[in-house]
């Protein structure tokens, strides 16, 4: 892991000791002579091995050093625009480069991203474009090493973008930069143990994270929920020692009034999915951790929302609960009736989701948005 520093590199290029330079060239029809054409302006020399390796159909990547140290290596990526390639194709692939450097002794990595027309069609945006390059550079370098013994100090890395519209790079920064911490919050929210994820342990690191951010976060405890006639969200969490909760986010957005939509994101926050009475086989068990996901995109995706000040509104809402095995668990047979007034018939306690969801969208429903957009993980049924 880098302790990165990310830049707008500017139209005039300084390479300081230990930089790396990463280009790309398109496959196509005149790829050698862009090959040829690249390393010329670069400065270096390509032997006629280099050449057919990295023009043939199984080759990718060229690791060129140079010896002036301006940069002191260069990296030429191949990419192929075929049925394969999509939006993620540049976030993926810079994930991985960041990664792949991580145990070398390089302190600057100079990114040049291609024209945008070449790849126009798979974004929305040229900003988007940009965009996502940035965003992968933040992905690749994201790890969890809250719990271990021994850490490493992460090393400084700056890391320098170039593309053909100034302004819309440094926009993309910016966004980029929200997103990232969005989805850092996230991780850090799934990869966190059961034993501090609990449904109150879910609402109190919420509340902290929000603070100062305009975000309003209400929290619901199980007397408010059993009052709100929640039957699912209460049954799936009678089981557990950590009662569960309803958790409530909301952002206002900077829009007027008239023209701002309303979209409201309904996350499945079971912190621990044992599977209650129809146990689970104990095997990756410990996984079911994970079985918060759609909570935690919720609030990852709020707070990068208030961050970035997005022209809507956005009502976050997370049942959160723990399916646990004990003598006060719901049973295979129980009728449960949930806030909308509809009765459940549990024919399996392991498919709780679908319980705690029905409630939360229920109330999300009566806040009258103009979309709702709900998040589960159905667990291993999603592979």
């Amino acid at each position: 892991m880098f302790e990165l520093k990310i830049n707008y590199g500017g139209k005039k290029i300084s390479y300081k000791p230990f930089s790396v330079s990463l280009k790309y060239l398109v496959d196509e029809k005149k790829l050698e002579q862009s090959l040829i054409n690249v390393a010329k302006v670069s400065g270096v020399k390509l032997s006629r091995l280099q050449i057919k390796n990295f023009t043939s159909k199984n080759g990718g990547e060229l690791k060129i050093p140079k010896y002036d140290g301006k940069p002191d290596e260069l990296i030429l990526s191949k990419v192929k625009i075929d049925e394969g390639f999509s939006a993620d194709y540049f976030r993926n692939h810079l994930a991985g480069i960041i990664q792949n450097i991580e145990s070398q002794e390089i302190k600057n990595l100079h990114i040049f991203i291609p024209h945008y027309e070449t790849f126009k069609k798979y974004f929305d945006t040229e900003t988007y474009y940009y965009q996502s390059f940035i965003e992968g550079i933040n992905l690749g370098n994201y790890s969890f090493d809250k719990y271990k013994a021994s850490k490493k100090d992460p090393k400084p890395l700056a890391v320098y973008f170039y593309a053909e519209d100034g302004k819309k790079l440094k926009t993309a920064l910016n966004n980029a930069m929200h997103v990232s911490e969005g989805f850092n919050f996230t991780k850090d929210l799934q990869n966190e143990p059961a034993i501090t994820i609990t449904p109150d342990g879910l609402s109190k690191r919420i509340v902290s994270q929000f603070k100062r951010t305009g975000v309003k976060v209400k929290v619901f405890d199980e007397k408010e929920i059993k009052r709100m006639k929640m039957g699912g969200l209460m049954a799936v969490g009678m089981g557990s020692d950590h009662p569960p909760r309803l958790i409530v986010l909301e952002y206002k957005g900077t829009a007027s009034s008239k023209k701002k939509k309303k979209i409201a994101l309904v996350g499945k926050g079971v912190t621990f999915d044992a599977g209650g009475i129809s146990i689970k086989p104990a095997a990756n068990m410990g996984e079911m951790k994970a079985d918060m996901s759609g909570a935690a995109v919720v609030a990852g995706t709020l707070l990068a929302a208030a961050k970035a000040k997005l022209p809507i509104d956005i009502i976050g809402v997370i049942p959160s609960a723990e399916n646990m095995v004990s003598g006060k668990s719901m049973r295979p047979g129980d009728i449960v009736v949930t806030a909308s007034g509809k009765s459940i018939e549990v024919e399996n306690t392991d498919a709780e989701g679908r319980m705690i969801l029905a409630d939360a969208l229920d109330y999300a429903s009566k806040r009258k948005p103009d979309q709702i957009i709900d998040l589960a993980t159905l667990t291993g049924a999603c592979v």
